[in-house]
């Protein structure tokens, strides 16, 4: 999986976090690197849906929250993707 709004919610749903240890989370769990404009593409993005949001003051390590809505999002999405894997592994299963 290498999508990264699912990545930075994926990591934000274990606490809160800046750019920076999102980055080495998702790098971490998921052997995915997220490069700054994909991550801060991905932040951007998810605040304007109000998935995430800053937590405290804004200075050079913002750090992010996941919201009520975030961690609803995150969880339908990753309901349908277990769909999907389930699927496709019953299908990988010999005749």
């Amino acid at each position: 999986m290498s999508d990264p709004t699912l990545l930075v919610l994926s990591s934000l749903a274990e606490g809160d976090k800046h750019g920076y240890k999102i980055m080495q989370d998702v790098e971490a769990f998921a052997h995915v690197t997220l490069g700054p404009g994909t991550l801060y593409g991905a932040i951007t993005r998810l605040e304007e849906r109000g998935w995430i949001a800053p937590v405290g003051p804004k200075d050079r390590r913002q750090t992010y929250t996941i919201t009520t809505s975030g961690r609803g999002h995150l969880q339908s999405e990753l309901a349908a993707l277990q769909l999907v894997v389930k699927t496709g592994l019953a299908r990988l299963k010999p005749a």
